[in-house]
């Protein structure tokens, strides 16, 4: 998504971010994010999701490239305060209580709000005595998200933070980050593993594979873009293999990804989800997307 203006109407800006590991590349070379969105980051373990995040907020140092968050450096002390930060295990030490974090953030961010944070430990029924290391792993995301928001930030970035949680406290936490969006000047980006909260939440989907991104769309975009075909054996030697995306094969015939414009006339297609076109392309990588 190449930014055409010079406005700042991005929350975050990615050029030629290139890291470099044993067997693996980050090779971003621009994706903007704007403000006011939720961007879902998808793509198989191993893809560059979580080297990316670490990037942007400047937890690794990259070979090459440049990050703005709101227009300025990521590594801007400024930019840092109005960061919201929620990983899939929680940060804060085990022995800590609700108390404990409330003490130590309130000496740390600029713009902590006791209220706010009282006020989502009670929405989240968060008991104030009990250590962490006592608590759920849905107390312990919910804790997070307490205190990533009561600093008030402007970004939200979310690694993982709904798995391996139930369905009522995923559905519970995707209110509050809906809510939280509701301010044009707020921004999420989301990496996540359960496709359904990117369907149901996300106004855009960047695709990540092998440490580049495949596409970068909005959503409702993208899930008319696609669609699934079946046919049988001798329907799919008529269809132009230069058309096909992805495909999955079985005895009678099979499934094809195509774009909704190039579904042959007569042939029966569906709408194709998030996940399978994740599936079909990391399946027949090298096609044109």
């Amino acid at each position: 998504m190449e930014s055409k203006n010079t406005n700042n109407t991005n929350a975050i800006e990615i050029r030629n971010l290139k890291k470099s590991y044993s067997g693996f590349t980050l090779d971003i070379g621009a994706l903007d994010i704007p403000k006011g969105c939720i961007m879902g980051l998808v793509g198989s373990n191993g893809a560059g999701k979580s080297t990316m995040i670490k990037a942007i907020l400047d937890l690794i140092r990259p070979d090459d490239g440049e990050i703005k968050i709101d227009g300025e450096s990521n590594k801007n002390e400024a930019s840092r305060e109005d960061i919201g930060v929620v990983f899939d295990e929680i940060k804060f030490p085990q022995i800590f209580t609700v108390r404990d974090i409330r003490a130590v953030l309130r000496s740390v961010y600029k713009n902590w709000d006791d209220a706010l944070y009282n006020k989502y430990i009670t929405q989240f029924n968060l008991p104030e005595k009990k250590k962490i290391k006592d608590f759920s792993r849905g107390m312990k995301m919910k804790l997070s998200i307490a205190a990533a928001l009561a600093h008030k930030p402007k970004l939200l970035i979310l690694d993982e933070a709904t798995s391996g949680i139930d369905p009522i406290v995923r559905d519970e936490i995707l209110d509050i980050f809906l809510e939280f969006i509701q301010d044009d000047d707020h921004t999420i980006l989301a990496s996540s593993h359960i496709i359904s909260d990117i369907e149901k939440a996300a106004d855009y989907v960047t695709f990540i594979n092998n440490g580049k991104i495949v596409f970068c769309e909005e959503k409702d975009r993208l899930m008319e873009k696609y669609r699934l075909v079946k046919c049988g054996n001798d329907e799919l030697n008529t269809v132009d293999s230069s058309a096909i995306i992805g495909k999955r094969t079985n005895t009678f015939g099979a499934e094809l990804l195509m774009l909704t414009e190039n579904v042959p006339e007569g042939f029966v297609s569906a709408k194709a989800g998030i996940e399978d076109i994740m599936l079909m392309i990391i399946k027949n990588e090298g096609a044109n997307v």
